[in-house]
């Protein structure tokens, strides 16, 4: 059996992430930090439908506690499926923007990409197998008033996609990103109204967390192995 680490799980996006892999076989390792009830309620919801997924606790900005979690696990068996799908906004214009706003929301996407990646890279370098998949954001293709911290974070991660995934494939490993849209999640709720999405959004809908899922579980597949280095859009026509 495969591992797999979606980090964010607890979040409705990541959530489906991981009834996706799960379903398609994988153990899952739920990557959690403070939402650690929610998660375990999802290993157990996992388990029940007949899949295996246990929670981890870390912060993905500090990179010796990644180094300390994660380096046990891997001492036999790779993770070979891993989700960067941990990030976090926090909104304001640019002029009265804080320097700790800047700054977590790069910590925890850029920073963060690179703690867990690289703590993972050389045993799945070993293994000759490997899925990288960063999830990323519409707001880094078009940016996004009140985002700039957020929009910068993600196109790092879109950048870095490109270039880890030459580094890479020569080793069977693939890396992609996918970016997201207006998907129904409790954030977006609280963001766009039904007639704001009726007016940007061409398919009049937001998106579903299980198509996020369904998209990330394909580029996890091995009928995606052919794919790599590429920032997939999912957002109902928008771009």
């Amino acid at each position: 059996m495969k591992h797999a680490l979606v980090t964010g799980g607890s979040g409705s996006i990541g959530a489906a992430i991981c009834r996706r892999l799960a379903a398609d076989g994988y153990h899952v390792f739920i990557h959690a930090n403070r939402h650690l009830v929610t998660a375990q309620s999802l290993a157990d919801e996992i388990a029940e439908n007949g899949g295996s997924a246990q929670i981890l606790q870390f912060d993905v900005t500090d990179h010796q506690a990644v180094i300390d979690t994660l380096t046990p696990l891997i001492e036999l068996t790779p993770v070979q499926v891993l989700v960067n799908n941990a990030g976090i906004h926090d909104d304001a214009v640019f002029p009265g923007m804080r320097v700790e706003q800047w700054q977590r929301v790069m910590d925890v996407s850029v920073n963060g990409f690179y703690h867990v990646t690289h703590t993972l890279m050389m045993p799945m370098i070993r293994s000759r197998w490997g899925r990288i998949i960063n999830v990323s954001s519409i707001a880094a293709i078009t940016g996004n008033r009140g985002q700039v911290n957020y929009s910068a974070a993600k196109g790092a991660i879109n950048s870095a996609t490109k270039a880890l995934a030459q580094e890479v494939a020569s080793r069977g490993i693939t890396v992609n990103a996918v970016a997201p849209g207006i998907i129904d999640t409790e954030m977006s709720k609280s963001a766009f109204s039904t007639a704001d999405i009726t007016r940007m959004v061409p398919m009049k809908r937001a998106g579903k967390p299980e198509e996020i899922a369904d998209l990330i579980g394909f580029l996890a597949s091995p009928q995606a192995a052919y794919i790599t280095g590429q920032i997939i859009s999912i957002n109902g026509g928008i771009i």
